[in-house]
């Protein structure tokens, strides 16, 4: 598992929860509007920027009782075939477990439910289920068979969950966001996320994107709210 960050301490990234996030190296992914791109190439990541896990679990161990849980996000965690071993040491700590996922490896994240290592799912949903649009978007080839058995697996694992897409004008409109909504209807938790443009955007081009407005979110969460338990906007 090679780790390329560390928040020690995080009041938003864990809902309810006290925790801290640990961000892992290497996503097969290539969004556009990315705003971890140091952390996508292993290849060009100094061994500098490491951070060992023995001190990684050094910290947790001073933080029991402190906090409540360990998110886990990337980069894109399930590409790390030892990702249970991590996540059983973190739960010998007693801490819960969140786990970022861009659903593309189903295989890992029916184990860790069945194996109940992770407490909290959040699956990014980068768009409508459109291989143009998707690929578009991701800047790669998808297996959408494997995202789509994640969206399943993750509905009927009992755990608590999320789905969530970041709106990016260019990218997303209105209709894809229905049809989206659509396909996950039932789903506990969706959250349509808005966009940030900024220096440290993986794709240049879209540094300078101004993002939808306010009106907009309003208007789309009105649309497709009753789909879900809960929807919201996330700023």
């Amino acid at each position: 598992m090679l780790i390329g960050g560390l928040q020690k301490l995080t009041l938003i990234d864990y809902p309810g929860k006290i925790a801290c996030t640990v961000f892992t190296v290497g996503c097969n992914f290539r969004c556009h509007f990315c705003h971890n791109p140091e952390l996508i190439d292993p290849k060009k990541v100094k061994l500098s920027e490491i951070i060992e896990e023995k001190i990684f679990f050094d910290f947790l161990k001073s933080r029991r009782g402190l906090l409540d849980g360990v998110c886990i996000t990337g980069g894109e965690p399930t590409l790390y075939p030892d990702l249970p071993e991590f996540i059983k040491k973190i739960k010998e700590f007693g801490f819960l477990v969140k786990l970022d996922t861009n659903g593309t490896n189903p295989e890992i994240l029916e184990a860790l439910v069945a194996e109940k290592l992770i407490d909290y799912i959040a699956m990014d949903i980068k768009n409508s289920l459109q291989k143009d649009l998707y690929e578009k978007t991701t800047g790669g080839v998808v297996d959408f068979d494997k995202i789509k058995k994640s969206i399943e697996i993750i509905m009927k694992s009992g755990l608590e969950y999320e789905f969530r897409t970041t709106i990016v004008p260019g990218l997303h409109n209105e209709e894809d966001i229905l049809s989206l909504a659509d396909f996950i209807r039932g789903a506990k938790k969706y959250y349509l996320q808005q966009f940030r443009s900024g220096e440290k955007i993986l794709a240049p081009e879209f540094r300078g994107v101004k993002p939808y407005p306010a009106e907009f979110f309003k208007r789309l969460r009105e649309k497709i709210k009753d789909n879900f338990e809960i929807c919201e906007v996330r700023e």
